[in-house]
């Protein structure tokens, strides 16, 4: 059974740092792409960041380049968000999925979904 776990969501200052995970179990991650997607109120979804696992590239929205860092932890077949320097525009639903092929900033190229988890920045 696929499934997609996402944590580290919470709250946070202006300026501050949180680390998001997507755990990923029924399936072998070397043949995906996983992405990062965030939803804020009254607003469309849309992609933060991708990572292709068999040869590392990544993708970012200019609006975090800098600032998130996104990576695979092999061992615990986990991948990483590294969020830094957080802005209150940051603020949404963060989800991760998984996709085999087609663009990483569209939503329906993705075939797996997670639950989502909340991300809030402010003082």
């Amino acid at each position: 059974q696929v499934q997609l776990v996402e944590s580290g969501g919470g709250l946070v200052q202006p300026g501050g740092s949180l680390r998001l995970s997507c755990g990923v179990s029924g399936f072998n991650l070397d043949y995906y792409a996983i992405g990062w997607f965030r939803q804020a109120p009254g607003k469309e979804r849309e992609g933060v960041s991708s990572i292709y696992l068999m040869d590392g590239s990544t993708h970012y929205i200019d609006s975090v380049k800098g600032r998130f860092t996104i990576s695979r932890d092999n061992a615990k077949n986990t991948v990483l968000l590294q969020m830094s320097s957080l802005k209150p525009e940051d603020t949404a639903v963060y989800y991760c999925a998984a996709r085999g092929g087609g663009s990483w900033r569209d939503p329906e190229a993705y075939l797996y979904w997670g639950q989502g988890t909340q991300v809030t920045v402010s003082s």
